[in-house]
């Protein structure tokens, strides 16, 4: 199978990865925190290294505010429900949002009858001053995501933060897309909140998503129960990790992550990655095929390896179904859960068929997708 779905999970996942996790299945076990011998110890010890790499790669300024959960979508549920909102309260966001940004916000705005404002960056001359004019005296948040899932455009996070930073506004940013293809600095970028996952770019394993919690952010924990200190109180401790991580870490995957986080470390050294040589390839191909529309912001001029695109008036599925049946190449299809995106771009019925690729991908695999969308957009 040629497999250009990477932005929906990476694929294959490197040897030291699994060897890591499985390690951690046949070899250590143990559940941190919850005993003193040596297998809990160990398995404690990885968490902990695992905390202090993310800590020092995001430059955060404390890894005990690295806080591990099952995905990047209950992180981001965390991060914004946690918040302790009132009546009046505003929020900026953008129409870029993948729904796990975009439903905790409404939820918020439905229960908390908070105000939202959400910049479309397709209709600003400048995104940066779209975000800073929508500012109001009751602003409380900007929520946004680094990297739309559906087009690959990359919002100025630095700059938007540093907006949030003048104005003494939250900055919670959503990087599942972008950690582990941008480097980020929590610090640097003004972000009080950053959520990704493991098993998207960084080539980790899934069951397993990151907030990184930066300076002194008043939250509450959504979830509460065992944290294997303090249990004879009721009530949720106040120290962290442990306030917000109750019951039991997925240690295999942390110990996966913490590989997938040396690999990352290790291919800073390249200039030019492999990924955006194959990815210039893809879009110069896909731009010379009569009857193919991509999507971008800024046509794919600032934009990570995914590249959203439609074949006439076809349905994305049935362009999907035939890459799929036909010529066993893998893509994703449809509104991919971010409906603004869409409905932005007027392909909310349509959709979008969406290729994704990363350094695992080659230029033979590049060549063949191409001949197969030439194909399929000559039969319609």
């Amino acid at each position: 199978m040629i497999y250009f779905n990477q932005a929906t999970t990476s694929y294959p996942k490197p040897k030291q990865v699994i060897n890591e996790l499985v390690n951690m299945m046949e070899n250590i076990g143990g559940s941190p925190g919850r005993s003193e011998d040596a297998t809990q110890r160990k398995a404690s010890s990885v968490v902990m290294d695992t905390r202090q790499k993310i800590s020092k790669i995001f430059n955060s300024s404390d890894p005990k505010k690295v806080l591990f959960f099952q995905n990047a979508t209950v992180a981001l549920n965390q991060a914004i429900k946690g918040l302790a909102w009132k009546k009046g309260d505003h929020i900026i966001t953008s129409t870029l949002e993948h729904n796990s940004v975009r439903r905790p916000i409404h939820y918020i705005k439905k229960n908390y009858k908070v105000d939202v404002t959400t910049v479309n960056p397709m209709a600003e001359e400048s995104i940066i001053e779209g975000f800073k004019n929508a500012i109001t005296d009751q602003t409380k948040a900007i929520i946004i995501t680094h990297v739309c899932n559906v087009t690959g455009d990359i919002l100025p996070v630095k700059e938007i933060g540093e907006i949030a930073r003048e104005h003494n506004l939250l900055f919670i940013v959503d990087g599942s897309q972008s950690v582990g293809h941008i480097p980020i600095s929590a610090k640097d970028f003004g972000i009080n909140m950053l959520a990704f996952p493991a098993h998207k770019s960084l080539l980790g394993p899934q069951g397993i998503g990151v907030l990184i919690v930066e300076g002194d952010v008043p939250m509450n924990p959504l979830h509460h129960g065992g944290t294997g200190i303090f249990s004879d109180e009721i009530e949720q401790p106040d120290q962290w990790p442990y306030r917000f991580e109750s019951g039991t870490l997925n240690s295999p995957a942390i110990a996966g992550l913490y590989a997938a986080l040396q690999i990352y470390e290790d291919n800073q050294k390249e200039n030019v990655s492999r990924e955006t040589l194959l990815f210039n390839e893809l879009i110069k191909g896909l731009k010379k095929i009569e009857g193919v529309t991509t999507y971008s912001l800024n046509n794919h001029k600032s934009s990570l390896p995914i590249v959203a695109f439609n074949i006439k008036d076809v349905s994305s599925q049935e362009i999907a179904m035939i890459l799929d049946t036909h010529y066993n190449i893998s893509v994703r299809a449809g509104v991919h859960c971010n409906p603004l995106c869409h409905e932005m771009y007027g392909t909310l019925d349509q959709g979008m068929v969406r290729a994704s690729i990363n350094a695992s991908n080659n230029e033979e695999e590049v060549k063949k997708f191409l001949k197969a969308i030439q194909e399929i957009a000559s039969s319609y």
